[in-house]
């Protein structure tokens, strides 16, 4: 492997470590899509620390060129117990190498998932997973995790390449439902009042999802009674432009390194306020998520492109946000400042399985679950959502 002068010295005391990774393609993505995802195994460090503190990485070294990345392990109900973080070298700029990035966390929370029954959360394909990070055009990683007891089995990196799809369709009329060929998805949902408008959304095939990617067939659930908010915690260093390369690589990364049967979310709103269609199935029904454990029946989740922790969402975000589930929850004539019962369906929620709990109708996924997400600043918005969503619906 020739390496260039200006890269070497960009890579500094590193340098020794950049090496060809004994990489996998795992699994293989078919060849009909422009995405692929690359694996490394994560091996023992060096005990950096005192005290017992086991860890697993791999040292600064070359890839092939990816643009997200996300630790897994092998078994899917397992909790990563410790750290995560990881450095990335961004590709050359005009011929001038580029410098390491500082180290980042990646969040090792699981509660952006299936129900812990979900046939997806159990096959034969499912893995364990931190939560993706969109790094943006990349050739170079280091990783370390850390822990203060056993760690999960089959550490790896996934190194996700979006590919060049073409660039997402403008926001569009309603896309193309799924033919109803069952009595149980056949109901037509009646007329009522205060329908919000149809908001533009990006199909699928806008955003350039390979639909070989995904489980066949559908999974339904009773009518959507609360819209829970997320943000997807990959970053704000992205452009509007680049929305369909995250959403594909967030795609990917459910589908090839967690083993789920689609996308977790719904819909995504990226930071210019385009909504996008998620899991497929149909925007208009009642499609089953992966996004609120214990809480996927009967709900949608809508994913804010980004991190929002501790930086404002735009509020062409926000307006997203609301236009989307004021139309949602207005498809059954539901209060978008109202509230609804759900029954928890993981003790690993804030509730144990089986208790019935009242939710607002526009809540964020904390409400759920004991996490950060949608992020400080994103949940400081959720009333500013409802007020905005429930003048959408004319009340």
């Amino acid at each position: 492997m020739r390496i260039s002068l200006a890269y070497l010295l960009g890579l500094g005391c590193s340098v020794a470590l950049l090496v060809p990774a004994a990489a996998t393609e795992a699994p293989a993505t078919p060849a009909s899509s422009s995405a692929r995802t690359v694996t490394l195994p994560l091996a023992p460090l060096p005990a950096g620390r005192a005290g017992g503190v086991v860890s697993r990485g791999i040292g600064a070294r070359g890839t092939t060129g990816y643009s997200l990345l996300g630790v897994s392990w092998d078994d899917p109900t397992a909790t990563l117990d410790g750290s995560v973080e990881v450095r990335t070298h961004p590709v050359a700029r005009g011929g001038r190498s580029q410098p390491w990035s500082d180290w980042r966390a990646l969040s090792s929370d699981s509660e952006d998932r299936p129900d812990q029954d979900a046939a997806e959360l159990r096959g034969p394909r499912a893995r364990g997973a931190t939560a993706p990070l969109w790094v943006g055009p990349s050739d170079g990683v280091e990783v370390r995790v850390t822990g203060d007891r056993q760690l999960p089995a089959g550490l790896r990196v996934e190194l996700v390449d979006p590919g060049d799809a073409p660039a997402a369709a403008a926001p569009d009329a309603p896309s193309a439902e799924p033919p109803a060929d069952a009595a149980a998805n056949s109901r037509v949902l009646p007329a009522v009042a205060h329908q919000a408008p149809r908001p533009g959304i990006v199909t699928r095939g806008g955003w350039g999802a390979d639909e070989s990617l995904r489980d066949p067939g559908f999974v339904y659930t009773g009518d959507v009674k609360v819209v829970f908010v997320h943000h997807t915690d990959t970053g704000n260093d992205y452009s509007c432009s680049d929305s369909p390369k995250v959403i594909r690589s967030i795609y990917q990364y459910h589908v090839v390194s967690n083993g789920w049967r689609d996308i977790g979310y719904n819909f995504l709103v990226d930071r210019c306020g385009t909504i996008f269609e998620g899991r497929a199935g149909g925007v208009s029904r009642p499609v089953l998520g992966a996004h609120t454990l214990g809480f996927n029946t009967d709900s949608t989740g809508v994913a804010a492109l980004g991190t929002y922790q501790s930086a404002a969402p735009p509020q062409a975000q926000v307006d997203g946000i609301a236009k989307i589930a004021a139309w949602k929850l207005g498809l059954t004539g539901r209060d978008a400042r109202g509230s609804a019962t759900l029954t928890s369906a993981s003790s690993g929620s804030r509730y144990p399985e089986g208790t019935a709990h009242t939710f607002a109708a526009i809540s964020g996924h904390r409400d759920a679950f004991n996490t950060d997400c949608p992020g400080d600043d994103l949940f400081s918005r959720l009333s500013d959502i409802r007020n905005w969503a429930a003048h959408l619906q004319g009340r």
